[in-house]
């Protein structure tokens, strides 16, 4: 019977949520905010901007029990918040 391998908490699925939020956050926050980008990227903003609050929501509750690095999870968190409210505030001004 071979041996059974604990897992340190480094090669887990959920160290790759805070990464993964902070770069879809960022590509919501630059949709959503620079004037050139905004009609190209506006309904990947959005999309991008939700998934980068879900997955960083999740990666603080892994990284608060030790999977990932909890600065990469607030800050794709607070990025895809600012991403997401600047769309869907471009929405409400235009009346979409």
């Amino acid at each position: 019977m071979p041996d059974l391998v604990v897992s340190d908490g480094s090669d887990t699925p959920a160290v790759a949520l805070g990464p993964t939020a902070l770069v879809l956050g960022a590509f919501s926050a630059v949709g959503a905010w620079v004037p050139a980008l905004v009609f190209v990227t506006l309904p990947w903003a959005l999309m991008a901007g939700a998934l980068a609050v879900t997955f960083g929501a999740w990666g603080v509750h892994h990284a608060r029990r030790g999977a990932g690095r909890l600065w990469t999870a607030v800050a794709g968190t607070a990025l895809g918040a600012i991403g997401c409210a600047g769309t869907i505030t471009l929405l409400w001004a235009l009346g979409g």
